[in-house]
Formats: C-alpha cells, structure tokens, sequence
C-alpha cells in the first residue's frame, strides 16, 4: 500500500486489485435481504444497488443459489406476532411454531438464484444500473446445504450436507427470527462432482448476467462449510478426516470455477474462527492458514476473510487470534469483514493487516457510507427488525443520505 499524509483517509485511498481500478478500500458486503420473490432478483434491487454504487467501489451481491437444492433460510419471524400471541408457555411456542412454520417457509422463500435463465435475465437490469454509476459488482454463489428445510428442496427431499446431522434452531442476526431446519442427507462421494458442476455453471451464468465476477461463499455454516468445519464434517471418505480431506471438496469447487470463468473473476469467502449454525472448527487458525496457502495455487482475485471476533451472529467477541497469519500468506487482494467500524477500518488498512474492508450492516443502513467516512458524519442506526422482511422499501431502500446541510458542516 502506498503512503499517505496526516489527512489522507486510509479507507478512501485506490487501490489496484487485478484490472480492477478501485477508487477506495470500502466494499459493500453480501448480505441476504430475502427481498427475491420467488427466487428471482427484483427490479426494487435496482435502487438499493444504485444508491449504494460509486465510481470505482466493489459490492458483492447477496448469497445467490446455485441450484434448486441450494435455497436456504427457514424461520419463524417473532416480530409480526399479534399481541394475543405475546404470552407463550414453551410447550405452547412449541406447538404454535409446529403449526405455523410451513407458512412461514412459503413466505421466506424469497432468496436470489442464479440457475435459470429466467434469473439471470432478472440479474441483468441490477448489474447494468451498478456499471452504469462506475461500480464493479460480483456475485456471491451459494449453497445453504444443512441451513434448510425439506419445504425448499425438491420433492421434499432432505437438504444436502456433508453429513446427516441437523442443526439446532438458531435465532438470526436479526435477534428476531428464530431459525428451524431438517434433517440433512449426507451426500455420496459419487455426487459431489455434480454439485462442484452446479458451482461452475452458476459462475458461468453470473459472467453471463453481466457480473464482473463471483464470490464463492465458503463461510458462516453453509455447506462449503459444512465440509470446512471437524466438528460438522464426520466423513470417512476422501471430504472427510484429515484437514487436508475436509479442504478438498471447496478447492475442488474454486479450481472448476476459475476454470470456466477465470481465475481473475475469482474471490472466496471463508469464516475459520466462526461458529454459525454449529460449525465450527478445533483449530481454525490452522483451516485459514491451510486454505489461504492452498488458494494461492489458482491465482484467485481475492481471499475475503471474517474477523475471529466474529464467532456468533452479529456478535464482536474478545479474541486473541488475528487474520494477519492469513493476509500474510494468501498472495492476491485480501478483503477483511466483521464488525468494522470508520476508525479500525482504516487503522486496518494503513496497517496493511488488509487491502480492502467489507462492510455489511452499516452499508446497509448508510447508502452514503463512503461520503459519511469521509466527512466523519454520525452514521444512520440500522434496524434489525426489518433485515429480512419482505418489503421492497421499508428497511431496504428508505434509509436517508445525509442532509444538505450536514455536508456543508463538515
């Protein structure tokens, strides 16, 4: 990283990842809005993008399926209860969730995918408004695995995993919604070439909808995870045992995209220190490390890591681990996440501890983020309540700029 003066902002410096010109460190981060009716991107999408866009800035698309097997998110949302449903004893909650949860599914069915033409000609409008403002844009491919329900699957099929152990309800990082799901299926050996051919297509389509290029989500207990993970993955065939086994099936998955689209269109997302969906790891420095060494062999665009401190949802933790192990021996452009606020944001980069810092819920809720970093303005409160409702306004697209006034202030 080139050296700045007193007032230059670390976070608003360019900087060069692959042919890519960025004209700042500040990436907006995949965050699932479940705002996709019916698995198809929605053109109240446009708005959100292009409010969100500067010239030369990088956002990364939400979790976008790769398959019909792939959707995931099952939940029952608290927040819009009726007020004669307050007063629950559990064995009450138990027996209103068992009769209420199918509705829920059918109405949060509402994540982006990118396996049909029909959605990647939806994706097309959204792409093309962000290249109109001068963004870059990558989509984030996707599988949920074991973070689903037999309602989203196929036939009713039971979710796929590299195990058949099922997952606890989990609240979400909304601190609303409480997460429900079904007992997975432990995938043969046999089928797992297939489902690295359902990541390769859905890069192919993505380069096709008009995306710059993609980011495979290996993070946050979904099924790349799934298989990252000692204390999910319990195979005891060649995905299985040995950290290098349990390695395989998400290199397997980075080598046949890079190959269909490109090693220089080519992130990967992973969280070795997190604990989401109970997948979680004995020695996760080591995972990291292991898997930032082994990418190197692709050339990939970036490595986009999340902060050990982020071991639950939505929740910083007191923790003696760093990704500066990781940064150090990963060779591309290193994209670090989790909990980032203006100020170690930019000690992060002035640092060089990583080349770019993705922001999530503070993008979310500040569509100006960039201009508010540098004008040091006070930041708009996100509301968690509205994180994942349907509304293709209310908690998505109507969260203020800054005022007139409040630019010339500063």
């Amino acid at each position: 990283m080139r050296k700045t003066s007193d007032s230059t902002i670390p976070l608003l410096t360019p900087y060069k990842m692959g042919k890519f010109d960025l004209s700042h460190r500040v990436v907006h981060a995949p965050m699932t809005r479940q705002r996709s009716f019916g698995g198809i991107a929605q053109p109240h999408a446009i708005l959100y993008h292009e409010q969100r866009t500067t010239k030369g800035g990088l956002l990364i698309a939400e979790a976008t399926a790769i398959s019909d097997t792939a959707k995931g998110y099952v939940y029952q949302s608290f927040g819009l209860l009726q007020p004669k449903y307050i007063m629950f004893s559990l064995s009450q909650l138990g027996d209103f969730l068992n009769k209420t949860v199918s509705i829920c599914i059918a109405r949060y069915n509402n994540v982006p995918g990118i396996w049909t033409k029909e959605q990647v000609e939806a994706w097309r409008p959204i792409v093309d408004a962000v290249h109109a403002k001068g963004g870059i844009f990558f989509c984030q491919i996707w599988h949920a695995g074991r973070v689903s329900s037999c309602s989203f699957q196929p036939n009713g099929q039971a979710p796929i995993s590299s195990t058949d152990n099922l997952v606890k309800p989990q609240v979400r990082s909304n601190g609303i919604d409480i997460a429900t799901f079904s007992t997975p299926r432990r995938l043969e050996t046999h089928e797992i070439p297939l489902l690295i051919n359902d990541f390769k297509v859905a890069a192919r389509n993505a380069v096709e909808a008009g995306f710059d290029g993609v980011e495979i989500h290996g993070a946050h207990g979904y099924l790349i995870d799934q298989f990252l993970k000692d204390q999910v993955n319990d195979r005891t065939d060649k995905y299985g045992g040995s950290l290098e086994n349990r390695c395989r099936f998400a290199l397997e998955v980075v080598q046949a995209v890079a190959n269909e689209i490109g090693a220089d269109k080519v992130g990967m997302r992973i969280s070795p220190f997190a604990n989401y969906y109970e997948a979680s790891d004995s020695n996760p420095e080591a995972l990291g490390l292991y898997m930032a060494k082994a990418l190197n062999k692709f050339g990939i665009l970036y490595l986009h890591m999340v902060e050990p401190r982020m071991i639950t949802v939505g929740e910083k933790t007191e923790t003696p681990h760093s990704l500066r192990p990781m940064r150090n021996a990963f060779e591309g452009t290193f994209i670090a996440a989790g909990g980032y606020d203006r100020e170690d944001g930019n000690e992060a980069i002035s640092t060089g501890y990583a080349d770019l810092i993705a922001y999530g819920r503070w993008f979310l809720s500040n569509p100006d983020l960039l201009q508010r970093f540098g004008l040091d303005a006070p930041l708009n409160k996100y509301n968690r309540s509205t994180f994942y409702t349907p509304d293709p306004v209310i908690g998505y697209t109507d969260y203020p700029f800054l005022k007139s006034e409040d630019k010339q202030a500063k």
